[in-house]
């Protein structure tokens, strides 16, 4: 590739998915000083990609100016503009392969996204289950970009610099020499959520010690009932959902020793931004490529196999097996509380 030149890249959802493409964006800059990203995705994502070299962001309108097939003609125009030299299709739906079609008639050199289904059908049936890691989304990415003559190294990434805590924040700047534990109890599904009161177990054991500050992460007015639920009365641990903006988030969690959450999209917040996540995993599995990037299989708690040996069920959380709502309760509490005591202690900001 001579000169500067322009890769746009789609990937409109979910929060998870378009955070995981940032490590895979970050290291492309980084290694092809040559080439400029603009991302494609949800106004609300713009946060993830700030600050980021050579990296631009166009908003989708898919409520309004976007909406429908004339919508997305005027989307594919609209980036046409932009003037791209390659299209870098990272979602792989049918709205995505609309203008990625628009791209490849107009002559620009497009790729799209592998999902991998077949292997992740093999590793979730019940009969005949092939038990083994697929490639992850991450990697997945990186192929995408690889099919466009675009090489990623992606084995020692660079992350974000820790900036100063955010002026929202300011409160918490006399307790920097405390442990801080980020904790984002929730997912879309419930087959990925710990059950609340072995939950409660673990933010009150974590409580106790009164060098721990805990941060309890969410959105939604049931969300944040429930969060209340779990701070109790303890003064050192806080709810945060609801308070603050999504770029104030992200400075927070910056700051955290360590971060607990399901499989879900807190987890790959915290870990393109460099902090170590602990994981819990009851009907996926982090085999299924949902791993939060360079994160060690070590910090994922999934349930017993033993137990519930069609474990993975289900990529994604949304298909219930009879007899496996409570696979979860598997993963004991203080098994939780150690090993996110572990992490943060090996991790101390």
């Amino acid at each position: 590739m001579k000169g500067l030149q322009h890769i746009v890249i789609f990937r409109l959802s979910a929060m998870g998915d378009v955070a995981m493409t940032v490590p895979v964006i970050r290291a492309l800059v980084e290694q092809h000083p040559n080439l400029r990203v603009t991302v494609v995705s949800r106004p609300f994502f713009k946060p993830f990609f700030k600050g980021i070299n050579r990296v631009d962001f166009y908003a989708v309108d898919v409520k309004k100016k976007h909406k429908g097939f004339l919508g997305l003609i005027r989307l594919y125009k609209d980036i046409k503009r932009l003037k791209p030299d390659y299209f870098a299709d990272f979602h792989n739906v049918l709205r995505a392969q609309i203008v990625r079609s628009l791209f490849k008639l107009s002559g620009i050199p497009t790729a799209a996204l592998d999902k991998g289904r077949t292997a992740k059908k093999e590793l979730t049936r019940a009969e005949n289950k092939v038990f083994q890691p697929v490639q992850t989304m991450v990697e997945n990415h990186v192929q995408t970009l690889k099919k466009l003559g675009i090489s990623v190294d992606l084995s020692n990434p660079v992350f974000p610099t820790i900036p100063p805590l955010s002026a929202e924040l300011a409160l918490y700047n006399k307790d920097q020499d405390k442990t801080w534990i980020g904790i984002a109890p929730f997912a879309q599904y419930d087959s990925k959520v710990y059950p609340l009161d072995l939950m409660q177990n673990v933010v009150d054991e974590l409580a106790e010690q009164e060098n721990n500050l805990i941060f309890l992460f969410g959105g939604g007015e049931k969300e944040i009932a429930l969060l209340n639920q779990l701070k109790r009365d303890n003064d050192n641990v806080i709810v945060m959902a609801g308070k603050v903006k999504l770029d104030v988030e992200m400075n927070l969690i910056q700051h955290l020793d360590v971060m607990l959450s399901m499989d879900s999209g807190n987890a790959h917040i915290a870990a393109m931004l460099g902090v170590k996540v602990v994981t819990l995993w009851g009907a996926t599995h982090p085999f299924a490529g949902f791993t939060p990037f360079n994160q060690p299989m070590e910090y994922c708690l999934t349930a017993d196999r033993a137990q519930y040996p069609l474990l993975p069920t289900s990529v994604y959380g949304n298909k219930k097996v009879e007899g496996y709502e409570d696979a979860m309760r598997t993963i004991a509490p203080h098994t939780v509380c150690s090993k996110v005591v572990e992490v943060a202690q090996k991790n101390k900001k």
